[in-house]
């Protein structure tokens, strides 16, 4: 059995790559780029108009001329006018082109336009205003999102503006999702009364659904030969085989011992933590990765958070997850010397501090509890008494 801090250890020096391909931009969304999105041209490309209103000569304004003849309108969209005649005006739409020999743009609010005049009510006009200026936000071949970036929407707005119909992205790996156990059933189905619903697999599932990945889902009887056909099968087609079941000390529990048969290499098998301490994790020949949970559904949600989401944060190139830390709202004891991971409500106090309510629940296989919490904080082993106020690290999950 070894430490948490060696298991982290352990799983973040094993990590994967997995490649690169090119996806349409409306799939693109949550992927990290591969390429730097560079601008084609200057941002934004001409003098853009920033208010609906007109668009004069400044001197006009400045020389005490407060009654401008309209020339027309320039619309956004449309190719540039001119200002014709320096004392007039053209009205003009916000993201317009600015009229050529116009400097200055006062919004409608401080302008009536009536029988072809547009008559100026304010004296506060600055030579300049309401213009967005070329090249002000960014000019031709900056870079303006590198390589690297996860793409949120505004990072899709951005490959749009630059015309990259296609992004160059890091693959996703491929995720098999196994629950293991004669007690499972659908959750379409009436369990019997030795029998319990299939959760864990939909738990897990969803919250992997949230870094953008899919996840094929299966299931394995307490049967070794069907457990080691099954595992043979995801082995060699997925990236990430993640099981929930079948690791612990039980004369059932044949997934560990079926690994290693199939020539996955253990790297380390139990940690010294609460809950989640038969935690299996190893590596095949062919670098699909393997991590084994202990089938309670508080203890493989536990572990996902804080050891997968982790390793898939760096296998995909990102740099190394930090976790913040929150205060304890209250004093909370764990005597056996073990890492306990306590669910807890967040909370943010009046002096700026992250505070966290314990909710202790019924133990591992209280799946409800997780409804009540919203992160867990992770207690060091050798210390049994947490005073309140007491900060520690916290993995939120919502």
């Amino acid at each position: 059995m070894i430490s948490v801090e060696k298991a982290t250890q352990i799983v973040l020096e094993n990590t994967s790559d997995f490649g690169i391909e090119t996806v349409p931009l409306g799939q693109a969304v949550c992927r990290v780029l591969r390429e730097d999105l560079i601008a084609d041209r200057d941002f934004p490309p001409f003098d853009r108009v920033a208010m609906d209103g007109i668009a004069i000569r400044f001197e006009a304004f400045e020389a005490g001329q407060r009654s401008f003849a309209v020339q027309g309108i320039q619309a956004a969209g449309s190719q540039q006018r001119e200002l014709q005649n320096l004392s007039g005006c053209l009205e003009v739409m916000t993201g317009a082109v600015l009229p050529r020999y116009a400097d200055t743009v006062i919004r409608y609010e401080d302008v009536e336009v009536k029988e072809g005049q547009a008559i100026v009510s304010t004296d506060d006009v600055r030579r300049g205003q309401s213009i967005h200026r070329q090249g002000s936000d960014r000019t031709k071949d900056a870079v303006i999102v590198p390589a690297g970036s996860i793409l949120s929407s505004a990072e899709i707005g951005v490959a749009a503006t630059v015309g990259k119909a296609l992004l160059r992205v890091g693959r996703l790996p491929r995720v098999v999702i196994i629950s293991t156990g004669n007690e499972l059933v659908e959750v379409d189905e009436m369990p019997l009364l030795h029998q319990i619903r299939k959760s864990n697999v939909h738990t897990l599932a969803a919250a992997i659904s949230v870094e953008g990945l899919q996840t094929q889902m299966l299931h394995l009887q307490d049967n070794k030969a069907e457990i080691r056909k099954k595992l043979a099968q995801s082995l060699a087609t997925s990236d990430v085989l993640i099981l929930s079941g079948g690791v612990s000390a039980g004369k059932l529990d044949f997934v560990p011992g079926v690994l290693e048969e199939l020539g996955v290499k253990k790297l380390f098998h139990k940690i010294a933590q609460r809950p989640g301490k038969p935690l299996w994790f190893g590596k095949a020949t062919n670098g699909t990765t393997v991590f084994a949970f202990p089938g309670n559904p508080v203890s493989s949600f536990l572990c996902l958070h804080r050891y997968f989401f982790p390793w898939l944060r760096q296998s995909r190139g990102l740099p190394p997850f930090e976790p913040a830390f929150a205060k304890l709202a209250e004093p909370f004891s764990f005597i056996p010397n073990l890492t306990y991971f306590l669910l807890v409500k967040l909370r943010s106090g009046n002096d700026g501090q992250i505070w966290a309510e314990p909710k202790k629940g019924g133990g591992s296989g209280d799946l409800a509890n997780l409804v009540n919490s919203d992160a867990f904080a992770e207690l060091p082993a050798g210390q049994q008494h947490f005073a309140k106020g007491e900060a520690f690290p916290f993995f939120r999950y919502r």
